[in-house]
C-alpha cells in the first residue's frame, strides 16, 4: 500500500465515522420521540373509569 492509498483510506474511515457520529444520535432521538408520542396517544385513547365509582374486584 502506498502512502497515497493509506491517506485516502484514513480519510474515508474518518468520513464514515463522522457520518456515523452525526446520524446515530439523530436516529435514536427520533425513535425515542416516536415512542413517547405513541405512549401519549395510547394514554389518551385509554378509557378512564369515572372517579366517583367504587372500586371492584370482579
Amino acid at each position: 500500500m502506498s502512502y497515497r492509498e493509506y491517506v485516502i483510506a484514513a480519510y474515508a474511515v474518518f468520513a464514515v465515522m463522522l457520518a456515523w457520529d452525526y446520524l446515530v444520535p439523530k436516529l435514536l432521538l427520533r425513535s425515542a420521540l416516536r415512542a413517547i408520542r405513541q405512549r401519549e396517544r395510547r394514554a389518551l385513547a385509554a378509557p378512564t373509569p369515572p372517579s366517583d365509582a367504587p372500586l371492584s374486584r370482579g
